[in-house]
């Protein structure tokens, strides 16, 4: 009697070779050997938004982009899941969709939970009313943050109605941003329309500390004193549910 020799097997074995174990895969992802993760236990959920914030219209796959379809869910988990206790949002954008943005925007704005934000690279364009969505904002020394008019791209239909829409959709944002910080309507506008800041456009780079004096941004600050805020936050609303339940 003959016996053939399962010719998978031996195929098997040689890709089990050929690829790479755990730690290996790491040293090449990451150039190191241990990835460090948040704990299980960890009551805070941090969001990051980098790149463009990609809105209606898919973005080339070259570009770093943020989707909105992405972070709207997990926002709802957030708000969903009680061991999460409060919010820190990371960002580094050059901006993008304007109604995107804004929905972002208005989501961090709406939840019960304490919520954090940094401006770390940038926060340019929408992502200002991304960084002030939040209860404390901070920016980092070196941060910028561009404020400039909303502008159209594609096909634009020479009407009144038009720009009387773009005139609307600027509003939203003015009247979000002011609401959520504590710079003035006026202030905010002069920004945004001033001349001979930007090489090619209207508008003003506003870095660190001034973002900070115009009230646009609360404090300066990295992730230690994000850290910090946002643990006092969620310890006062947690002191402010047991005085509700003692009474």
């Amino acid at each position: 009697m003959e016996f053939k020799m399962n010719e998978s097997e031996p195929q098997k074995d040689q890709d089990q070779k050929d690829k790479p174990s755990g730690l290996m895969e790491k040293i090449q992802q990451l150039g190191q050997t241990n990835v460090p993760q948040l704990s299980q236990d960890s009551k805070i959920h941090c969001l990051t938004i980098v790149g463009q914030i990609e809105g209606h219209m898919q973005l080339p796959p070259q570009n770093k982009t943020t989707k909105y379809e992405h972070v709207i869910p997990q926002l709802v988990a957030i708000e969903q899941n009680p061991k999460i206790e409060g919010i820190l949002v990371l960002l580094n954008t050059v901006g993008g969709d304007v109604e995107a943005g804004l929905a972002i925007s208005e989501m961090i704005a709406s939840l019960s939970k304490p919520s954090v934000s940094i401006v770390l690279g940038g926060g340019h364009s929408i992502g200002v009313p991304i960084a002030v969505s939040c209860n404390y904002s901070f920016i980092a020394e070196t941060a910028t943050m561009t404020i400039h008019p909303v502008r159209l791209t594609g096909l634009v239909i020479g009407v009144p109605a038009t720009f009387e829409y773009l005139d609307k959709m600027q509003d939203r944002v003015v009247n979000f941003v002011t609401k959520h910080s504590k710079i003035s309507e006026e202030k905010f506008k002069d920004l945004m329309f001033a001349k001979g800041n930007l090489t090619r456009d209207i508008g003003t780079n506003v870095v660190g500390a001034d973002a900070v004096e115009y009230g646009l941004i609360d404090e300066v600050g990295g992730i230690g004193k994000a850290m910090k805020k946002l643990n006092e936050l969620i310890d006062l609303k947690s002191g402010d549910k047991e005085e509700g339940m003692i009474q």
